[in-house]
């Protein structure tokens, strides 16, 4: 097994911290439709749950993951690792 490093991004669900390219707010017009255009490209994946998407994961290779953890508690999950 390799030691990649995950980042638990809620729900059991988990992304590889050297593939992420960004974190960030989902509030803007831009970001929703980025969402939007990423999701008829088939590249979202939503693991939410149902829940409120409060952060957008962007990974290197221009797939996207909603996430319903705050971008700030994801942060901080980062720094400690």
């Amino acid at each position: 097994m390799s030691n990649k490093i995950l980042l638990n991004i809620g729900f059991g669900n988990s992304v590889i911290v050297s593939k992420i390219q960004s974190i960030i707010q989902p509030n803007s017009a831009p970001v929703k439709r980025y969402i939007k255009r990423k999701e008829s490209e088939n590249l979202l994946i939503d693991a939410t749950m149902g829940k409120k998407v409060r952060s957008v994961v962007v990974l290197t290779e221009g797939i996207v993951v909603l996430s319903a953890i705050s971008v700030q508690a994801l942060t901080a999950r980062l720094e400690n690792e």
